[in-house]
């Protein structure tokens, strides 16, 4: 029986079926999810006893061949995040683009809100674009390599950033700022509800924001709450911090990719 004091996120990492759950009730798991249950649902105006009692419907009738992500290799882990969230990512927002433009030069002289929803989708674009890469070129591939080490006993990796919790703490600030970013626009476009007579663009593009926000709050609850403290986990000894981790970077990676990780 889930117990309503635990964290969203607390349930999430232990009841993998609750996360359709709190889908369904709009109860943020991801960055939101450090609330107790309780508090989460009587913020949302919500009966706890009703998403208690779905949560306990959903993991009796479960089927669920979802992984156990907390027990896979980290390796295997990241490469599941880059090839289905990243690439979800990378393939959506362009699409979603094109359909802001269209029904914000047919709709937005009357619906105001749409402009600001472009806006803020382009600025999400332009920080997931330089948050993926900042992860593929630089942080999975250090995990990877320090999980490797330490089960073959062999050197550890070089750390260009003193320790792995470094940008770990980077990575997981811009998760806050992506997650703000697709909350305003939940809000801005009336938690995705197209106004009467909506075209099928206009619908379109509504429908494609809210799959793209649960894609996100999946996306980030993998990283935030299992791959990085298992990563951070791996090391041992005092982290080594340094204030010289960018000059050492910029050695055997792409100068582009130091800068932004600075």
């Amino acid at each position: 029986m889930t117990d309503p004091t635990q964290t969203v996120r607390e349930i999430a990492l232990e009841q993998p079926t609750s996360i359709r759950v709190f889908e369904h009730y709009g109860i943020g798991y991801c960055c939101g999810g450090r609330k107790p249950l309780a508090e989460a649902c009587a913020a949302s105006n919500l009966e706890v006893e009703a998403v208690l009692a779905a949560l306990e419907n959903a993991a009796k009738s479960s089927v669920s061949t979802t992984e156990e992500w907390s027990q896979v290799s980290l390796e295997k882990l990241s490469g599941h995040i880059v090839a289905t969230h990243h690439a979800y990512v990378k393939s959506e927002l362009p699409r979603l683009a094109v359909l802001a433009q269209k029904v914000v030069l047919r709709h937005g002289d009357t619906q105001a809100e749409l402009p600001l929803i472009q806006t803020k989708l382009a600025q999400l674009d332009e920080e997931l674009s330089q948050h993926l890469l900042k992860e593929e070129a630089v942080l999975f591939p250090y995990v990877v390599k320090l999980e490797r080490a330490l089960k073959t006993g062999s050197a550890m990796p070089h750390g260009c950033f003193g320790t792995v919790a470094n940008p770990i703490a980077m990575m997981t600030a811009e998760h806050d700022a992506a997650h703000a970013l697709i909350a305003d626009i939940h809000q801005l476009s009336n938690h995705y509800v197209t106004p009467v007579g909506a075209c099928p663009t206009y619908h379109a593009f509504y429908d494609g924001l809210k799959e793209f926000e649960q894609d996100l709050c999946q996306h980030i609850h993998l990283e935030n709450d299992i791959l990085f403290p298992r990563a951070i986990q791996l090391e041992t000894g005092p982290p080594k911090p340094t204030d010289s981790w960018k000059t050492a970077c910029g050695s055997s990676i792409p100068a582009e990719v130091v800068n932004k990780l600075s």
